[in-house]
This record gives structure tokens, sequence and C-alpha cells, in this order.
């Protein structure tokens, strides 16, 4: 008798083993139709899987998230088996499951094209109308190195190689179509049924430059026909709200070749920058931090010192003098403990913290740049607090509140809590990272906040917090982090006196709330479509005449509001209104003044708004009290 307990607690007897599928027959037949996969005490399983002893079984169906990976990672399988039919001389390599979709690389004689593409996908349906069953087969190490090597599969054989030789090898067929992978997958190509591929791409054989080149394909697989089309809405949306594009339209900044990674500013462009670096110097300064300023260079010994150099060095950019070696900091913290070191710190000083927009390079690969969200050089709002490991859950709990002012100002409330603890490649003792690690856990669960755990994928010298905001079309943005480090302030030689009398190590926390400006605002041009609340726009309000009668008032009006700490231009061409306000339209600038001979006589201005609607005649001064008020309340997306 097998006792298999179901997630809602209930138990059901069985009396000889069965499958997962037949556990999910038992329960209903729609739950059989539904079923995609199981669970085996926590362990995701095919259907086929037979369950032997007592367990705890789940049913996997499309509702679930693994439900919907597992649709997407047998389609993979669907268009490798379709590339196999139609192009039978390509060979297959890998076909993983990534966000929102799943890719496969091929080798062929030729890259696809997107036409390609389109007979593919057919074909892909009329696999999956075959209802071809899925079956997991075992095979020994050696055997299946054989085996693909044997149909020509050069790349499946040296992959399979290189796993232990004890080791036994899954594979899954589906008709004459066999892949090496551990699954689970659908039971029937029928499952699958909402899909669409994408576009292609290059791709090194294992990533590595030095090897050929395939084609990698690039898919979308959904539960639901709905959820796809919402999806494909979204990029739609997503392209409209490029960076790059809106860069360029709106004249904010350019980059080009002889700069890779860099960015060139435009007036308009660093007069958002500027907005917000003022904005946060603001909040460094209400918020306890004192504002500091380090070297760009700095000699190779200090990296090696802090760690960064058998770390980090492969992106660090470096140089020599006078046969000494230096490396472009790639980020601020051993600059902070230098000036952390100077003098003697007693417990009574701390938490000490410093803040600084600072400069930073790393080079990043060339291929992995894109536009000012992933850059060789860029200013963080960087910040480090030196305090006593007493001093870290409050510290935390205040930098989490502010965090969330700041994002609230940019018009971001929805933020994702994560934390990532320690990687396999790191500085300082297991106790160590146990030490932090529960300090930050401790913190986050005395902030009340929610939060996800990410294994292995903290910084090489603590474990760390992070903040994703979700945008206004549903992505989210890694931000925000804060890093609790106990290993960087003793390598560096920080200490201070602690009550006692004896020297004592600080902790240091790394922390930043905007984390890249160039990237920030990338994320504020996509957020806001282009269109930036007025507190943050490059240009606040256009000025502009009917008539060359009324040109002498644009400019007085226009002297007015720059007097006011306004951002204002003013547009005496000799041009058509209708010509003006289209073209400033575009430039989704928040306010239009128009002056005409009836407001150049009343001392008003007629006003309208970046939605286009009339605002009607005001004078200058309840239009300055109006844009007062809006700059104020600063936060909210606006049309």
């Amino acid at each position: 008798m097998i006792t298999i307990r179901l997630p809602d607690g209930s138990e059901r007897s069985f009396p000889a083993p069965l499958t997962v599928g037949d556990i999910a027959a038992s329960i209903g037949a729609g739950l059989a139709r539904a079923a995609l996969a199981g669970k085996i005490n926590g362990v995701l399983v095919d259907t086929s899987t037979t369950v032997t002893e007592n367990a705890e079984v789940a049913i996997v169906t499309e509702r679930d998230p693994e439900g919907v990976d597992i649709l997407r990672h047998s389609s993979a399988h669907l268009l490798a088996h379709a590339v196999k039919e139609l192009f039978p001389d390509a060979q297959v390599t890998i076909g993983p499951v990534i966000e929102d979709g799943f890719y496969y690389d091929f080798a062929y004689k030729r890259a696809f094209t997107p036409d390609d593409l389109t007979v593919i996908e057919k074909r892909m349906t009329e696999i999956a109308k075959r209802d071809l069953p899925v079956k997991r087969e075992v095979m020994a190490r050696d055997a299946a190195v054989e085996y693909f090597k044997g149909i020509g599969e050069a790349y499946k054989a040296e992959i399979i190689a290189s796993i232990p030789s004890e080791q036994d090898i899954s594979l899954y067929r589906q008709d004459n179509f066999v892949d090496l992978c551990r699954g689970p997958h659908v039971p029937s190509t029928a499952k699958l049924k909402v899909f669409k591929l994408m576009r292609v791409a290059g791709a090194y054989w294992r990533g590595n430059s030095n090897n050929e080149m395939l084609t990698r394909v690039y898919g979308t697989a959904w539960a639901k026909k709905e959820d796809q089309e919402a999806y494909l809405t979204r990029l739609e949306e997503a392209e409209k709200r490029d960076h790059r594009r809106l860069a360029k339209q709106l004249d904010l900044f350019h980059l080009q070749d002889e700069a890779p990674g860099m960015i060139f500013w435009h007036p308009k462009g660093w007069a958002l920058w500027q907005v917000i670096e003022q904005y946060m110097r603001q909040v460094y300064r209400q918020s306890g931090y004192q504002e500091v300023r380090c070297p760009q260079i700095l000699d190779r010994a200090l990296w090696e010192k802090s760690g960064h150099w058998a770390n980090f060095s492969k992106n660090m950019f470096t140089t020599e003098s006078e046969s000494r070696d230096f490396a472009i900091k790639p980020m601020n913290c051993p600059g902070h403990v230098q000036i952390f070191n100077q003098g003697i710190r007693s417990y009574r000083e701390l938490p000490v913290r410093y803040g600084e927009f600072g400069s930073c390079h790393r080079n990043e690969p060339s291929g992995a740049l894109h536009g000012v969200m992933r850059v060789r050089a860029f200013t963080q709002d960087d910040g480090h607090v030196f305090c006593t490991e007493d001093q870290i859950q409050s510290e935390v709990a205040d930098f989490i509140t502010l965090l969330r002012e700041v994002y609230a100002d940019f018009g971001f409330t929805d933020i994702l809590y994560k934390f990532a603890t320690r990687p396999e490649q790191r500085v300082g003792s297991d106790d160590i990272w146990d030490k932090s690690e529960g300090a930050l856990r401790l913190a986050l669960e005395k902030s009340g906040v929610p939060f996800e755990v990410l294994p292995g994928e903290g910084a090489f010298y603590g474990p760390k917090i992070e903040f994703h905001l979700r945008d206004s079309i549903g992505r989210t943005w890694q931000c925000g982090t804060i890093q609790a480090d106990f290993s960087m302030p003793g390598r560096l030689e920080a200490g201070y006196v602690a009550e006692d009398n004896s020297r004592q190590v600080p902790v240091m926390l790394h922390r930043a709330i905007l984390g890249s400006l160039e990237r920030f605002i990338g994320i504020l041009i996509e957020h806001y479509a282009g269109a930036l609340p007025l507190w943050l726009s490059p240009v606040q309000v256009v000025v502009m005449n009917i008539s060359d009668a009324q040109a002498k008032t644009v400019v007085s009006v226009t002297k007015t509001l720059k007097d006011q700490g306004f951002r204002v231009q003013s547009d005496l061409r000799n041009e058509k209104i209708t010509y003006k306000i289209r073209e400033h339209s575009l430039q989704k600038l928040p306010y239009q003044l128009i002056i005409g001979d009836k407001e150049a006589v009343t001392a008003t201005v007629a006003v309208r708004s970046r939605s286009g609607e009339d605002l009607g005649q005001m004078s200058p001064e309840a239009f300055i009290a109006r844009l007062n008020a809006e700059c104020n309340a600063r936060s909210g997306i606006t049309e």
C-alpha cells in the first residue's frame, strides 16, 4: 500500500506503484488533462514517473510557474525537432528556458533568416498537432556519446563527453527526434499550443569567442493565447519607449564608436542629470551623509589588498606610470575606507556615513553594452556606512525607509526586495559570511518587507539586499542595493576604539539608491515614455509668440520664469503657431505658453498642457504658483 499526501493535506492510498499521471487521473479527469508534470517530495518530475513509496505529490499545470517553464522548455525541443525536419544537416546544441521564453542554438552552413523562422514556426505547429508522446530514456554516458556521434550530432556528443562517466544520461524522445535533457517535459507535443519565434542572433559555441559562431533562435511560449498577446503588446510598448530612440528625439545624449560604452551628454540631458544629482545631494544632507570625493586612479597594491584585483581585475581598466601599476576605479569603496582611516576613530562617532557621486569605469564586453543601461563609464550615488554590528539593523531599516521615499518621488511605488547570499568566489571566512548574512536577514525581517532569497548572488565581499523597481509597463529593474561587508574594512586596516578601549573593525555597509545615474535616467525615460514629470523635465516651459508684435512680452515672461528658477525656452521664430505647437509637443514639454495680441494687452499667457489640453489664460503669477505646486508634488506619471 502506497500513501500519497496532496498539497491540500489530504491523503490517498493506492495498492501498488503508479505514475504521477495516474494520481492526477484518480483525482479527476480534468486534472489529468491539465497535468504537465508533477512534484514528488518537492522534486519536479514527468507525469510518467512512477511513485513507488509513500510521498508528497503535487500535480503541475499551466497555472503553476513551473508549468509555464516546462511549456517553454518543451517548446525549445519542439523548435529543434522542426529544424531537424526542415534542415537535416543542421546540428543542435543547447536550448534553455530564459525569461519570457526560450532559445536554441544551431550549427548550420548558413544563418537562419526571418523567412526561415516563419517556415520553422509553421512546422512546429504541425508537429505539436501530431500529439507525439514525449518519453524519457536513460542511457550510459559513453553509450550516449556514441549514439549522438552516430547520428551526426557532434555538439551534443561533446556536451555529454564532459559529464562524469559514471553518470547516466537522461534523454527525451518525441517520434524520431531525441535530445539530451534533464527534464521534465510535457507528456505530449499536443500540450504546446501557444508559442512564437521572435528573432535570430549569433552566438559563439559555449560562449567562447574563439569557437565557431552558431545561429541562436529566440522564441516565446505561454499557457494561454491572451498571455502571449499581452507579452507581445508589452514588447511593442517597450520598443516605443526605447531610451536610445527617445534620447535622440528629445536631444538628450548620444553614443559613438570612438567612446564605446561612454556617453556624450547634450545640454538638455545634462540638465536632467543635474536635477537628479542635486536632488540626491539634498537626500544625502538630510540623511546624515557627508559628501566626499576620491581619486579616479589608485595603485594596484590597494586593489590587491581590498580583494578587487583577485576578483574583479578582468573588468578593470589599468595603466602604468613610473614603473607602478594603477587601475581606474571600478567602484568607490576602497577610497572611502582611506578617508575613514585618517585619524583615530571612536565608537562615539559611529555610524560614519560617506556619500560620493563617484565616477567609475568597468571594462564590460562590447557585446554587452546597451545604450545607457549597460556602459563602461558611469556615476553612482554611492555611499558607505561605517558602523558597529549592533547598528546594522537600524541602519538598514532607515535605509529601506529612505529608499522608498526617494523612489516614490520619482514615481516608483512597487518595489521588490531580494536577498543575495554568498557567491562561490568570495573573500572572508565562512564565519564572517554567516555573521553578515544573519545581520542582513534580521534587518529585512525586522523591516517587515517580503523578500526573495537569491542563493550565491551576493558580492564577492558580502551579502546584499537588492531593490527592484517595477515600471509603468510591468518590467522590473534592479537599482538600489545595500551590502554588509565584514571583510574589506579589516583587509584595509579600518578600525575604531571601542568603549572598553579595545581596537575593533567596523562593519562597512555599501549602499546605493539609484545605482548608476546613467542607467537610472534610461529607466526614467522608458518609464515615462520621455514625458518626464515637471520637476525632472530638462525644459519645463516654452514661451511662444504668434507674431513679432509679442516678441518683447515673450522675452519678459521668459525672464520672469527663469528668475523663479524654472527651466524655460522662448520660441520667437517666424513660424506659424500651429507648427511651433506641434514641434514642441513632439519634445514632450510639460507646458507651452502662447502669447498673442490679447495676452500681451491683458498681461496673461494662454497655457497649453503636454496632453494638449487648453488650460485657458493665466497671469504669470498664477502660472508660477501652479508650477511650484506641481514640482513640490514631484511624483506621478503624466501624459
